[in-house]
Formats: C-alpha cells, sequence, structure tokens
C-alpha cells in the first residue's frame, strides 16, 4: 500500500516515507504544494516500497496471463534492482511462446505498466520452470559448435536473428576462442551475430 508524506524538504518526505514502509527500497512521486501567503512550500511524496512493487507487477501477470486461459503460479525474488520472477503453469508452452517471445513481450509489458503508473522503469527477469537456464545453455552450445566450424572451414557464419541479451551470451561465450571473433549486425528485430574466421 503506498504511503503518503508531507515535508518542508523532498529529503525530509522521502525518509519519512522510507521510515513508515521500514524499508530503504522504495519507489515514489512527488508534488509540489504551493503555501499560501507568508507560507512556504511543502513536497508530498507518494512512496510504495520495492515488495508493493513486486505486487504489481505480479498482479498485471495474473490478469494478463487469465487472457491465455491459463493457471499460473509465482515464485519470486528482488536481487538489488531487479525484480524476478518465476512462472509455473498448466501449459508453459504457450507462457513461453517461439523463442521465449511471449516471455518477453510480457517483460515488456509489466515494465511498461509500472512505468506508466510510477514513473519507474525496473528491470523484471521473468522465468518458466528454468527456460532461461536451457536457453542459455543451448545458445552457449550453438555458439562453442559454430565456432569451431568457421575456425577449421574459415567460412564466416551468420546466427539467427537475437534480441540483445541472447547476443551478449553469444559474444561472451566466444570472448576468448581462439581463431574466430564475433559482431552484431543489422537492425533491430532482425540484429544478429556473424561469427568471423581470423
Amino acid at each position: 500500500m503506498p504511503v503518503i508524506t508531507e515535508a518542508k524538504t523532498l529529503l525530509e518526505a522521502v525518509e519519512t516515507a522510507k521510515n513508515d514502509l521500514h524499508t530503504e527500497k522504495i519507489i515514489y512521486k512527488q508534488e509540489i504544494i504551493k503555501g499560501k501567503l507568508f507560507k512556504g512550500q511543502t513536497y508530498k511524496v507518494t512512496a510504495v516500497s520495492y515488495q508493493d512493487i513486486m505486487e504489481e507487477i505480479k498482479k498485471f501477470l495474473e490478469e494478463a496471463i487469465a487472457g491465455l486461459g491459463l493457471q499460473v503460479q509465482f515464485e519470486t525474488s528482488i536481487k538489488e534492482e531487479s525484480f524476478e520472477i518465476t512462472m509455473y503453469s498448466d501449459n508453459n508452452s504457450i507462457l513461453i511462446g517461439k523463442n521465449g517471445q511471449t516471455m518477453k513481450s510480457l517483460e515488456t509489458l509489466a515494465r511498461a505498466a509500472i512505468n506508466k503508473e510510477w514513473g519507474f522503469l525496473p528491470k523484471i527477469i521473468l522465468n518458466v520452470e528454468n527456460y532461461n537456464e536451457k536457453r542459455v545453455a543451448a545458445l552457449e552450445k550453438l555458439a562453442i559448435r559454430t565456432a569451431k566450424e568457421v575456425r577449421n572451414t574459415k567460412i564466416d557464419v551468420e546466427l539467427e536473428n537475437m534480441n540483445s541479451y541472447e547476443r551478449r551470451i553469444i559474444h561472451n561465450k566466444l570472448a576468448n576462442f581462439k581463431g574466430v571473433s564475433t559482431t552484431s549486425i543489422g537492425e533491430e528485430p532482425h540484429r544478429h551475430v556473424v561469427i568471423k574466421a581470423e
């Protein structure tokens, strides 16, 4: 639940909100209230904790997923600035979508909903069972297999289109791989990694 505080300075109003919410990690909106004759202005702060934001994200996801006709359970954790949510449903393949597209779309929509409400773009990491871990392992395997092929044949290979997170996995995996280099080419959403022979 949001708390509302007022003080002569923004810092005071924010500190009071942190005390009221019993946490250092808060998101807030501020409003300056102009004072009447001979009275200075005050700052009004409406604040929520990171845990409240997590609840808002879950509520948004529940409603969006209900539209797909799925029942879903959540496991959540907040790590520094990121909101991590693992979802379990009766049909995980629908939740994941092709190459994780449905999952990524839900992340984007949830981020936009929180931004609209609080003017804050949270880092949301959605996972369905352990799809993300399997995807990373598959991409790393693809990177090594393709790099060996490029090194042996001396023929550059263009991989399929990938989002920035997936491209970074390929680049990182091959950063110290002898005999090849990597680069990204193309415009989003058709940007992809090229593994080049050196």
